[in-house]
């Protein structure tokens, strides 16, 4: 039934999801979250007799986060909801369900601001000690793993930028490499001796064997030009093409599994562990800030409150007058 039918705020629901799931082509996942959050609305309307969709008000969507915050509900679903609704009033408003937008002066309360995971860098040494003892059996899976984790950790770098590069960004005698970030600004950053090694050892000898790899699968099949789009990529994955953000995610998420401490156990992890143990030993922020590519010093400033919180939490555990 069409919204326009009969005014009912269910069925201008229905409307505004077809619209979305359709006309705008979001993912389901998102079609999903609006229809949870919009699902509560009705329910919540239904109980204070307002069943038509020109009964919502300011006073009605304000009533409804309230309810929610009062129960407990996290502020990201809070402000999740808060965006969920605007979207559909405004769509409401243009479609005519609506005279006017009641959601255009309703704020959502501002995210809880949870700071990024950081590792320590003993936990960081136990990492990288556990993936050099793979790399050494020269599995070349193990050696790629090695220099990947290692590059993240000593350049700072984002997972879109790693799996871009290719093998002439790399400069080895250096110790640099030139990587493509957002708004495509490139850049080059510097990188250890560690890293370094672990890279010598991924090129000199596992990147080959993946490489030859691809290859022979390529002539097998008789498209021996298939493997071309790889062949400068850094980073190949198992079948010799370029590795991707995925198999990143997975590699990362192996590595740091066996570590005590929740958090998102993803590649950005050794980005903000990366920038904090920089600024934990010395490093100028706006220094920082040009390694990580942040084109405001204001992105980079979060990682000063990861220092000044662990500075804290030190403070309570050591000082016998905490």
């Amino acid at each position: 039934m069409e919204a326009q039918a009969d005014g009912r705020l269910v069925a201008a629901v229905e409307s505004f999801l077809d619209h979305v799931r359709g006309a705008r082509g979001l993912s389901e996942q998102t079609v999903r979250a609006y229809a949870n959050d919009l699902d509560q609305l009705v329910q919540f309307t239904a109980e204070r007799g307002i069943d038509a969709a020109r009964g919502l008000g300011l006073e009605v969507l304000r009533d409804w986060l309230w309810d929610a915050d009062q129960r407990g509900l996290a502020r990201s679903t809070i402000a999740r909801r808060s965006s969920s609704v605007r979207a559909f009033t405004r769509w409401a408003s243009e479609s005519g369900l609506l005279d006017t937008d009641p959601a255009v002066r309703l704020r959502a309360p501002k995210g809880a601001g949870h700071l990024p995971r950081v590792v320590s860098t003993d936990q960081v040494r136990t990492v990288l000690d556990g993936l050099a003892a793979r790399a050494e059996t020269d599995d070349p899976g193990a050696l790629r793993d090695l220099a990947v984790v290692e590059l993240l950790y000593a350049a700072g770098i984002r997972v879109s930028e790693l799996v871009g590069m290719d093998v002439d960004d790399l400069d080895r005698s250096r110790l640099t490499v030139r990587v493509l970030g957002k708004g495509g600004k490139e850049r080059v950053v510097p990188f250890g001796v560690p890293a370094r090694d672990a890279l010598e050892g991924w090129l000199d000898r596992g990147r080959p064997v993946l490489a030859a790899r691809a290859a022979g699968t390529a002539r097998a099949a008789g498209t021996a030009g298939a493997a071309g789009a790889a062949d400068d990529a850094l980073f190949l994955g198992d079948r010799g093409g370029r590795l991707g953000v995925r198999s990143v995610y997975r590699v990362v998420a192996r590595a740091l599994g066996d570590l005590p401490g929740a958090g998102p156990s993803g590649p950005h992890t050794f980005r903000h562990t990366a920038a904090t143990h920089l600024l934990d030993g010395g490093a100028d922020l706006r220094a920082v800030q040009e390694l990580l590519g942040h084109a405001s010093l204001g992105t980079t400033q979060i990682y000063t409150h990861v220092s000044s919180a662990r500075l804290r939490e030190v403070y309570r555990t050591a000082h016998p007058r905490a």
